[in-house]
């Protein structure tokens, strides 16, 4: 051939590979799972419940002057709520 001398060298043959792909349905399965939840939250719910007391009070000795609606020291004044008005002979204000 050609004047070529001796024997021929064989090269391995080269692939060319064409990839085509066809679609295979596969079903998967996946479930979900809805929860409904229902939290309970206390919230306090105040109640007032009222109570009337009917007191007594000891005015002490009468017309001393450091009762009544006038008098000093008596309601409205500056005497109100001091040891001399209410303070040392009301019971319900004793300390």
């Amino acid at each position: 051939m050609y004047g070529c001398v001796g024997n021929p060298i064989c090269c391995p043959p080269q692939y060319c590979v064409r990839d085509t792909f066809t679609p295979r349905i596969i079903p998967v399965i996946q479930p979900v799972v809805t929860v409904n939840r229902q939290n309970i939250v206390d919230v306090p719910q105040p109640f007032v419940q009222q109570v009337t007391r009917n007191v007594t009070v000891d005015r002490g000795f009468a017309n001393t002057g450091n009762f009544g609606f006038g008098n000093a020291g008596g309601f409205g004044n500056a005497g109100f709520g001091n040891a001399g008005a209410f303070g040392s002979s009301n019971r319900l204000f004793m300390r």
